[in-house]
């Protein structure tokens, strides 16, 4: 008999967690937007292959660049070295392989 209010109730729960993720993405735009206007064609062209890999990494680099753009501390556009830069700064942990023949 409890099972219609069940029901419903998972129901709601995952129509309030999509829609923390529509909101969340669309912050994520945001960001990106602003970010890109402050990088070169290069620095855009790393974002999306790192988005694509290590999506959580991405979106913590662009947020810093968002900020830095943000409150004017960009005097020109982030390179594609200087984007790989900041990417080595939030990520010091990665480590680097060497395959030995």
């Amino acid at each position: 008999q409890k099972m219609p209010d069940d029901i419903q109730d998972i129901r709601n729960n995952k129509i309030k967690e999509l829609e923390q993720q529509q909101k969340i993405a669309q912050q994520i735009v945001q960001l990106e937007n602003l970010a890109k206007q402050y990088m070169t064609r290069e620095a855009i062209e790393r974002y999306s292959n790192l988005k694509v890999a290590h999506q959580e990494l991405a979106i913590n680099v662009i947020s810093l660049i968002a900020k830095a753009a943000r409150t004017n501390q960009l005097k020109q556009k982030i390179t594609y070295q200087q984007f790989k830069a900041i990417l080595a700064e939030i990520n010091p942990s990665k480590e680097r392989f060497r395959i030995i023949k």
